[in-house]
Parts: C-alpha cells; structure tokens; sequence
C-alpha cells in the first residue's frame, strides 16, 4: 500500500520511487492510495496494480483509507513526513512501514526529512535507506497510443494550483503572438477549473477553436498532445511534469518555488525560469519572483531549446 494522494505533478514526480518498489516487491500487489481521476496516470507507470481512490483539498491528508483487505505487507508513505501520513497507514497494520522519521511518531524508524530536497530525490532516498534500490532517473513514461490532436504544436498552460504560480495571461498572449508570426502552431490547455483562463488567452492570443484545449482534457488526449509537442511552457504544475515525462521539451516558468526542490533533470531540452527568492506557494496573487520573468525571456528560452523531431 504506497499514499500518494496528491495531484498529477506530485504522481508523475513519484514514479522513481513506485518504479523501485515494483523491481523490489515483484510478488506483490502495488496498490498506490490516490484520487481517482490519476488512475489513468499510474497505470501509465507501468508500477501500480490499482488505485485505491483517496484525496483531501489542497495537500491535506485523508482522513480515512477504504481499505477492506488483509493488512498490508508493506506501507509506503509517499504523501509527506507525518505525523498524519504516517497514522493513516498505522491504522491498516501493515506488517512493515515506510516513512521519513517524525518525533511525533517515534516507533517509525525512517531517515531524516530534508525541507530543501528535490522531490524525486527525497522518495529516492527514502526507499534505498530501506533497502530498495531507487533510481530518480527513472521517470520516462511510454509514448501514449493516440496520436496528438496538434502535432509539432507550441503548448501554453496558464494555470496552476494557487494564483502565486500563474504567470499573467497577458504575457502568455505576447508569447503566443510572437510565436504565431514565427509561423508556428500555438494551442493553449486548462483544466477543468481553469477555462475562464484559457478562454481569457485564446481571446488575447486570437487563437482559432481548433487550438483551444479548454476544460480539462482526459489523460489520454492530454498526454498525446504533449507528446506530441514541439515545446511545453508553463508553470510549476503538471503538465510540466507530464512534458519531462514524455521527453518534450520545456521551459518552465517558477515563482515562489525554486527549481532545485520541484524543476525538471538537468537536460537541453528543459530550461527552468527563476529569478527567487522564494515565496509562498500558496498565495493569492503572482508570485514576486514569477512576475520578474518577461515574454522576451521566454521566448529567448524557446530560441535556445534543441530542434526536436516531432513524433509521427
């Protein structure tokens, strides 16, 4: 039983470590605690067996697990450092658990939680303390069986989890023009909370209905999309992490949030945007350090990405 009951970046920078635990448990069921609508996801993954559907708002914990089988062999806390993580999966008696050392919970032996980690890292590490080998590497999903709806196109994602990660759409609007004289195919995406958004860019951008991806589209058509890609620019959020997993390139736009604890591998085709200092990534407005970042920095950014061949 591994809790990862966060959103799609979280999942997608958790594959490492769900990867590692299926070559180290091959026996058994991985059943990987998470919303839902990411069932799609971590079947991508190739780790998970199933998902036993859990969320909270925001990056709360659950408050419950409905759990109705035998205890598990293994719990693995992927949600946080405790102590409310490390209850949850206490109360399934698991005959092992996994989880990063908290005072609060003193008979869960684990590592030390360091603020400053890179999130694939720390999971990583959390595993190999434990005897598993981990390779944060390991992140790469398979190309998805659909083909992409705008192939070799440049995608813009306004949207992010809080206000403070949103670059201004007006800016988006400026990349998308620029980009469009250029030539190139822009569509912009949203999920289902964000149209306002997307609509709000298309409108700016005066982007055709064909280029206008908005209400959330399902997995399978999001992830062939961006596979298929010539570039990704966004900000810290998902799709972010779905364009590194898919090995389109990116530049990633960050805030309150440096690279260093949530940016992608150090490779050309990923070039991360931040100015600092940090912030909180929970604010209601831009981000300070998000606002220093200019349409003309971007599209330098894009100017500096390797050539990709667009996948047929």
């Amino acid at each position: 039983m591994v809790l990862r009951a966060l959103g799609l970046g979280d999942l997608l920078a958790g594959v490492p470590a769900l990867r590692a635990l299926r070559r180290g448990f091959p026996g058994h069921e991985l059943v990987l605690a998470a919303p839902a609508g990411l069932a799609p996801v971590a079947g991508a993954t190739g780790a998970v067996d199933r998902v036993l559907p859990a969320s909270a708002p925001g990056r709360a914990v659950p408050r419950a697990l409905g759990w109705t089988g035998p205890p598990p062999d293994v719990a693995v806390d992927l949600h946080g450092n405790g102590p409310p993580s490390h209850r949850l999966l206490q109360e399934l008696r698991p005959v092992r658990l996994m989880a990063f050392a908290h005072p609060a919970t003193p008979r869960i032996e684990g590592p030390p939680w360091y603020a400053d980690e890179h999130e694939r890292d720390r999971w990583c590490r959390l595993l190999r303390w434990y005897g598993v080998d981990a390779d944060p590497a390991d992140l790469l999903l398979p190309r998805p069986p659909a083909a992409s709806p705008a192939p070799g196109a440049v995608v813009l994602h306004p949207g992010a989890g809080a206000p403070a990660r949103r670059w201004p759409v007006e800016r988006y609007a400026t990349v998308a023009g620029v980009l469009r004289e250029r030539g190139l195919r822009v569509v912009v995406t949203g999920g289902a909370d964000e149209e306002d958004l997307v609509t709000r860019l298309a409108k700016e951008a005066r982007l055709p209905d064909t280029d206008v991806f908005a209400g959330g589209l399902p997995f399978g058509r999001l992830s062939a999309l961006v596979a298929g890609a010539r570039a990704v620019v966004s900000g810290d959020t998902g799709i972010a992490h779905l364009a590194v997993a898919h090995a389109t390139a990116t530049v990633t736009l960050f805030g309150p949030v440096p690279p260093a604890r949530w940016g992608p591998p150090a490779h050309p085709r990923h070039l991360a945007l931040w100015h600092g200092p940090e912030g909180d990534p929970h604010g209601r407005r831009p981000d300070p350090a998000l606002l220093r970042i200019t349409p003309g920095e971007v599209l330098r950014a894009l100017d500096r990405l390797p050539e990709r061949e667009i996948p047929p």
